[in-house]
């Protein structure tokens, strides 16, 4: 591997791109997974215009269960992302709000909900397609293994498989 691929100079010295030091890296990829999970982003999302009670959140974030929406609560507000505050009322109520650092999250999240928004489209066209070349790919291997099958082309036998890429 080349010097410009892994981040560290010959000395062992971190360049200064931005590439984090090795001990850096874990801590990163632990906040990279919270902040990229679906259901983390869309709640940042949910909650950028102001606090929001678990059931409204519920509501509005399709598909989530309450258990789910639980999980993700707790590990934003143990990330220091969203404050939970408890009304002593009877019943009790709860409502979420993201802190000073989750509001610090509030522009690139929805910046990248808008970008997502904004490619639907052609990540659609993108995903038909794969959909359409991987059925024609197991269609291909299934005839392959009928028995007399011929070839494939390029020469491989019936049942062997290019490598992918």
């Amino acid at each position: 591997m080349r010097q410009s691929e892994t981040g560290v100079t010959q000395e062992g010295a971190q360049r200064t791109d931005g590439c984090p030091q090795s001990t850096e890296c874990p801590k990163i990829s632990q906040v990279l997974a919270r902040v990229g999970e679906k259901w983390s982003v869309l709640i940042i999302i949910m909650l950028a215009d102001g606090p929001r009670r678990f059931s409204d959140l519920k509501r509005s974030i399709g598909g989530i269960s309450q258990r789910m929406l639980t999980l993700c609560l707790r590990g934003l507000e143990r990330d220091g992302l969203v404050k939970r505050t408890v009304f002593p009322v009877v019943p009790p109520r709860v409502e979420y709000e993201l802190t000073a650092l989750g509001q610090s999250l509030r522009q690139p999240v929805t910046q990248l909900a808008h970008w997502a928004r904004s490619h639907l489209a052609e990540l659609d066209a993108a995903r038909a397609e794969f959909d359409r070349r991987e059925a024609l790919a197991q269609r291909e291997r299934s005839e392959t293994h009928e028995w007399g099958a011929a070839p494939r082309p390029g020469g491989l036998p019936a049942g062997a498989s290019t490598p992918r890429r």
